[in-house]
């Protein structure tokens, strides 16, 4: 039993200090030091590089850096390699942990019962913890709405899981900007991550409860509020920077409640964190459809209606300074380019220029028969219309592709505009809003200092859809097989002598720029 644990103490002593020792060799080794090692000859002049001393801007990026975030500017021709590198540093250090290195998020029912998912059942949220990190990461899962008892009705029969609590699974694992691998997520992977499931119907922006005279309570803020409390226990109070991004309405519920989760902590004591947003896929337009119908269900009744006939319903709450600006006219606030101006917290949006769930509201539907040509030209309208709206926004990612939804998908590294990868923007945005808190003081709601080489605007110029050659692939949604650029463009009616006309182009090198996917 003794030499038992002799032994036992001999390992723990001897993991000990193999932990240590790598730790020590990792952060004594300067970033050239790390940069030089796979680049080949030269290894006298790289040695004398090594030993001089860190210039003054690193210097100052190190002792402002907040918790992990990876600057691989000088390993972009390098970056599989450097991400098996950083890999097996975390596996080497693996033993230094006292706790098992959970992947998954975990979740957590609200412990204030009254706020409730629209069934009533308990609200909560998935969390995995990285201690030691300073920077949160809040997502709101999307997923539509309804706006009436019919709607909602029949959501409840089809949808259930996003009205209800009840068959939630107990983990979830992230992907994307979730995700907790450095391959996949390489500048947040190492924050504390919070997935909030989306169970109130309302664009996250509810506040009535349910009573005896509806049958459904909505209350999408008030969840919101009421998991930051929860974190403000877990080490949210001591954060540096928090994050709140989602996707489609939860794109949109960030925009409705940044600013409320800012002042919030304000109104706590914890103004020292700097609360941002990330809303992919939630910049909707308040256009007209190309063509109209009945309001008789959430997909085909025109976006405005079904959001005054929500707000009504919800009991929906709008940031203060956007429901002063429209008074009496409060549900031009879910939509971005009326929203964006009046916020106060600095916001990257995230958008597709023809997003599949615009044009669906919009009752453009691209399956079946090819679409007559009064459609193509409403389907590019619809990108030159997003394209004006975004005039004003000074951080965003908008590629020229047919989709819905990015900051959780596993391709999400792949998508570039004009070179740049979403990841490498959204760090861009990072370092720029560190560098105006650094200079002005201010958590600076608009108006981030671009970094030399560090794009903040990308947008896609070209006209039509899925002329990005990076972006995802396309299926036949008839047949579930994949289709090139100019399969899907003549599917949905492409004219490429017209097209090459007005763009002044010869057709032969248009249709070769198709088939090469530019």
């Amino acid at each position: 039993m003794w030499s038992r644990g002799v032994l036992r103490n001999s390992a723990g002593l001897s993991a000990l200090r193999s932990c240590l020792l790598l730790l020590f060799i990792h952060m004594s080794a300067p970033l050239e030091a790390r940069r030089v090692r796979g680049g080949g000859g030269g290894g006298r002049a790289q040695a004398r590089r090594v030993q001089q001393p860190q210039p003054p801007a690193y210097r100052e990026r190190v002792e402002g850096a907040e918790s992990f975030p990876l600057d691989f500017t000088a390993v972009e021709g390098n970056m599989d390699n450097f991400m098996v590198q950083i890999k097996n540093l975390a596996q080497s250090l693996y033993p230094c942990s006292a706790q098992k290195l959970e992947q998954d998020m975990r979740l957590h029912f609200l412990k204030n019962s009254s706020v409730t998912c629209n069934d009533g059942s308990p609200a909560g949220y998935y969390i995995k913890e990285s201690k030691g990190s300073r920077r949160w990461l809040l997502f709101l899962e999307g997923g539509w709405y309804c706006f009436s008892r019919q709607t909602c009705d029949s959501r409840y029969e089809t949808m259930r899981r996003l009205m209800s609590s009840t068959k939630w699974p107990q983990t979830r694992t992230g992907t994307g900007i979730l995700s907790p691998q450095p391959e996949e997520n390489p500048h947040w992977w190492n924050a504390n991550m919070v997935f909030i499931p989306y169970c109130s119907s309302d664009v996250w922006s509810g506040a009535a409860p349910k009573t005896d005279n509806s049958d459904y309570s909505f209350m999408g803020s008030l969840i919101i509020k009421e998991v930051v409390n929860e974190l403000l226990t877990k080490g949210l109070d001591s954060a540096k920077v928090l994050l709140l991004a989602g996707s489609s309405a939860g794109g949109t519920g960030v925009l409705l409640n940044v600013d409320h989760v800012a002042e919030q902590l304000r109104s706590r004591g914890h103004g020292g964190v700097q609360v941002r947003g990330l809303a992919d896929s939630g910049w909707f337009l308040d256009n007209k459809q190309y063509k109209f119908t009945d309001c008789l269900d959430t997909i085909s009744c025109a976006p405005t209606e079904a959001i005054k006939r929500g707000i009504r319903y919800w009991g929906g709450l709008v940031p203060e300074s956007c429901r002063q600006a429209h008074v009496g006219e409060e549900w031009k606030c879910f939509f971005g380019y009326k929203v964006f101006p009046t916020l106060k917290s600095p916001v990257f949006v995230v958008q597709w220029l023809f997003d599949e769930a615009q044009l669906t509201v919009d009752n453009v539907h691209l399956t079946g028969q090819p679409v007559h040509e009064g459609q193509w030209r409403y389907i590019q309208n619809l990108g030159q219309e997003l394209r004006s709206t975004l005039h004003d926004v000074p951080a965003m990612f908008a590629p020229a592709c047919l989709s819905h939804e990015l900051i959780t998908r596993t391709y999400w590294m792949d998508i570039q505009v004009k070179g740049t990868s979403l990841p490498r923007a959204l760090h861009c945005w990072d370092r720029s809003l560190h560098h105006s808190l650094r200079v002005n003081g201010s958590h600076g709601a608009h108006g981030p200092q671009r970094a030399r080489g560090c794009p903040l605007r990308l947008i896609d110029s070209c006209p039509w859809p899925h002329c990005n050659p990076s972006c995802p692939t396309i299926r036949d949604q008839a047949t579930g097989q994949e289709m090139s650029v100019i399969q899907f463009l003549k599917h949905v009616g492409f004219d490429v002598q017209k097209m090459a006309q007005q763009q002044g182009m010869d057709p032969r090198k248009l249709l070769g720029m198709l088939n090469n996917g530019s």
